[in-house]
């Protein structure tokens, strides 16, 4: 019997995959309470039982969308399993990202802190 061995950076393809295919999925959802949304990582575990998707919003309500998500994420999951050629497709599990809000809440004090500074 061969063992199979590890092929290098083979998570982050897979991560990489999914994050592409999960986000063409989400764009076939008829839920309105989806909203406009991005995905902007993937995170798989080392057993690829779980996959945590982060998300950002254009347009909508986060709590609403994250809810809406997680109830489509077995239809989601689904449509994973036709696309990906991997053994075990993960249970996934959605997050809003408020990674892209924090930045402009920042740069939005940086940029008041500039304008302060210039009254000085």
């Amino acid at each position: 019997m061969r063992h199979k061995r590890s092929i290098p950076n083979r998570s982050y393809r897979v991560a990489d995959q999914i994050q592409r295919d999960v986000a063409e999925l989400i764009r076939d959802l008829k839920d309105p309470r989806v909203g406009m949304v991005t995905v902007n990582a993937v995170e798989v575990t080392p057993d690829y039982a779980h996959a945590k998707v982060f998300f950002s919003l254009l347009v909508g309500n986060p709590e609403e969308s994250e809810a809406a998500l997680n109830e489509a994420a077995g239809f989601i999951r689904n449509g994973l399993f036709k696309r990906l050629q991997i053994h075990t497709v993960p249970t996934l599990h959605f997050v809003f990202d408020r990674t892209t809000e924090r930045a402009a809440d920042l740069n939005a004090l940086i940029h008041q802190a500039n304008a302060n500074r210039a009254k000085e």
